[in-house]
């Protein structure tokens, strides 16, 4: 399995480098095009990450200009994080990454959702 993970890194690696992001900030980015605003641990929740793992890939995002942290308007104590206008006009871009990925990988979107629906109970279970 490691070696399953290291080899989606590589293969994800050369499509989202000419965007700018790493393949951490592009699930972001995911997370944030599908809702936007969310607050951090909003966004961790969809990764299955800690909030503190996902807050170096914020702040990193936010120093490119893609994201922004504003007051919540319902709750002065919460940030919630908003695409800018970069952020938004990058989705165009991204777009095409998922078809550029299956092409490198060499499965059509039937096989590769077959395989998402057969690991889900497993990666269900990891996440307790």
């Amino acid at each position: 399995m490691v070696t399953a993970a290291r080899n989606v890194l590589a293969v994800y690696r050369p499509i989202l480098e000419p965007l700018g992001l790493t393949h951490p900030q592009y699930l972001v980015m995911l997370a944030l095009w599908d809702q936007s605003p969310r607050s951090l641990g909003d966004i961790a929740d969809a990764l299955a990450l800690e909030p503190a793992s996902a807050s170096p890939l914020v702040k990193r995002l936010e120093k490119e200009g893609l994201i922004e942290r504003v007051r919540s308007d319902q709750d002065e104590r919460r940030l919630d994080i908003s695409l800018t206008d970069a952020g938004r006009a990058l989705r165009a871009q991204a777009l095409d990454v998922p078809r550029q990925v299956m092409q490198r990988v060499g499965l059509d979107l039937e096989t590769v959702t077959a395989l998402r629906e057969a690991l889900g109970p497993f990666n269900s279970s990891l996440r307790g």
